[in-house]
C-alpha cells in the first residue's frame, strides 16, 4: 500500500508541474509565433525533460495499480494537452484512493 500511496504521490506532483510548463511552453509559443517577440528556448527543453519524468511516473503508477495498457497511455497522453493533465490527476487521483482506500 505504501508504494501505491509514493507512486500516487509522484504522479500527483508530476501532473502538476507538467500542466504548469505546458502552459508555460503554449504562451510562450503564442508570444513568439503570434506577436513576434523572442521566445525562450528553454522552456521547451525543460517542459520535455519534465514531460519523460511526468511519463515515468504515469507508467510507475499504472503498473502499481495494474490499469490496462489503454488506460495507460491515455493518462501519458494527458501530459500533450493543455489544462489536461489537472483534470487527469483529478479523475485518477479519486479512482486510486476509492480502489484501494487511501
Amino acid at each position: 500500500m505504501d508504494k501505491i500511496k509514493g507512486a500516487l504521490l509522484r504522479y500527483r506532483i508530476m501532473a502538476w508541474i507538467t500542466g504548469v510548463w505546458l502552459l508555460l511552453l503554449v504562451a510562450n509559443m503564442i508570444a513568439e509565433y503570434g506577436f513576434g517577440r523572442d521566445g525562450y528556448p528553454l522552456i521547451a527543453i525543460a517542459h520535455g525533460w519534465i514531460y519523460v519524468l511526468y511519463l515515468i511516473t504515469a507508467v510507475d503508477l499504472g503498473m502499481k495499480v495494474r490499469w490496462s495498457a489503454g488506460k495507460t497511455v491515455i493518462t501519458c497522453l494527458a501530459g500533450t494537452i493543455p489544462f489536461l493533465s489537472f483534470w487527469f490527476e483529478h479523475i485518477r487521483a479519486q479512482e486510486v484512493k476509492s480502489t484501494f482506500g487511501i
